[in-house]
């Protein structure tokens, strides 16, 4: 990774399903003295033919976001040949307290044809109460995402904060060679490509509505900003300004795209309408100034300048006033992205030959160490502030990982052919 004036370098949504409360409440579980909750994820129950790959799949998925949450420790069990569960109104809380769990997920689908209908349902083991249930109807490849929707749904009834587990994440793809936009789900699954214009395209945003993405493309020659729906093959030009129109992201209220210009010389950071008109130019500095980030309420933008003789991160004002330098610490630091709540930036440090992912409090205090195994760029954070994706190449090829916000857990993501990197989270849908 290079900050460089040269080359910077480093499909459609699935319909939300109909989804039915069966109860919203809110009970506190406590597990005995130190010890983590542990959640059972029973056997999906049929109603009508058995498929042992829906059930399995249904808590593969449930049992991966809520170990990945690291909230409680879950634990999925594996569908029996010749045993049936009994109905979810029948569910037995003494043997699986007694089992040593403290909640316990019990579902049931029904597949007809292509239609697919799963209930799950939420129980807390001690009080011996159900906390939350969903029903979801829909079609047979929604499968996973009626999953994913229901972790959410645990982690609201267990925290009071939704998950983020039927979110995207859009990176940069070499599975046909070129460097292409793709999307896919934020475990990996379902990737899409979204272009396929043969070219260099980088550093992708999404919009905050979740429906459209900004990217850098060099399709023309020149690396030029574009916007593209999800539902679209369109890519329109918002900024095609001679040089650079770099790192591009979106401000909170999807009103203005902060990026990297070099029109008049050197790389400065300006702010262009959506449509790319009004551009307002915020550093005026003969150094480099590039990757700005916007503060979750768009009154600040992070941004990195080599004004010091190195990479530093530094923030200011969104008109560009109050700048004042963040990271204290390493000579060489880049990529930073602002924390949903506000309270944290994490970003990139060079380290020898590598780089790692540090977070730090946006008054310079708690500059803390993620990532130490390979090399490690692009964070960005999940949209509850749980979750930082970024890209690694630890196993050799470059692929996309995602940890917790306090570096554990870190896994990789999506398997494809090819490299993948440069991350970006989509928000809630």
């Amino acid at each position: 990774m290079r900050i460089t004036l040269k080359l910077i370098v480093g499909a459609v949504l699935l319909i939300a399903p109909n989804a039915v409360s069966a109860q919203d409440s809110f009970i506190e579980v406590t597990a005995p003295g130190n010890r983590q909750l542990k959640l059972a994820v029973d056997v999906p129950r049929s109603v009508d033919t058995v498929t042992p790959a829906i059930a399995k799949e249904l808590g593969d998925v449930i049992t991966f976001d809520i170990n990945m949450s690291g909230t409680v420790a879950a634990a999925s069990r594996e569908p029996a040949t010749g045993t049936v569960s009994p109905p979810l109104a029948q569910t037995e809380f003494v043997a699986w307290k007694n089992a040593g769990y403290d909640l316990l997920v019990r579902s049931e689908y029904s597949l007809k044809g292509n239609e697919l209908t799963v209930e799950f349902r939420l129980f807390d083991l001690p009080n011996q109460k159900m906390m939350t249930a969903r029903r979801f109807l829909g079609k047979k490849q929604d499968l996973r995402r009626f999953a994913h929707s229901f972790s959410d749904e645990i982690m609201l009834a267990l925290t009071g904060e939704k998950g983020c587990f039927t979110t995207r994440i859009t990176f940069v793809s070499t599975h046909n060679r070129n460097k292409e936009i793709a999307i896919m789900d934020w475990d990996g699954h379902n990737a899409l490509p979204l272009t396929n214009n043969g070219s260099i395209n980088l550093n992708p945003d999404f919009s905050r509505d979740g429906r459209e993405i900004i990217f850098t493309s060099y399709k023309k020659g020149n690396p030029d900003l574009y916007r593209r729906s999800l539902f679209s093959t369109a890519e329109i030009p918002v900024s095609n300004r001679k040089g650079l129109n770099v790192t591009g992201t979106w401000s909170p209220d999807g009103t203005r795209i902060a990026l990297a210009l070099s029109k008049d010389g050197d790389s400065e950071i300006y702010t262009i309408a959506r449509d790319g008109s009004n551009p307002v130019r915020l550093t005026v500095n003969p150094a480099i100034e590039i990757y700005p980030a916007w503060s979750p309420d768009g009154t600040r933008l992070a941004f990195v300048s080599d004004r010091l003789g190195k990479p530093q991160v530094f923030i200011m004002n969104a008109d560009g006033s109050n700048t004042h330098r963040l990271t204290g610490s390493g000579s060489y630091n880049v990529n930073p992205r602002w924390s949903p709540k506000g309270d944290r930036i994490a970003y990139v440090r060079q380290q020898g030959g590598s780089f790692q992912i540090y977070t730090i409090n946006v008054d310079g205090s708690n500059d803390t160490q993620l990532t130490t195994d390979g090399s490690n760029e692009n964070p960005s954070w999940s949209p509850d502030g749980r979750f930082i994706a970024f890209s690694s190449k630890r196993s050799g090829v470059q692929g996309v990982y995602v940890m917790r916000a306090d570096g554990t857990g870190q896994t990789r993501v999506g398997q494809g052919k090819g490299s993948a990197s440069q991350p970006a989270w989509s928000p809630r849908y």
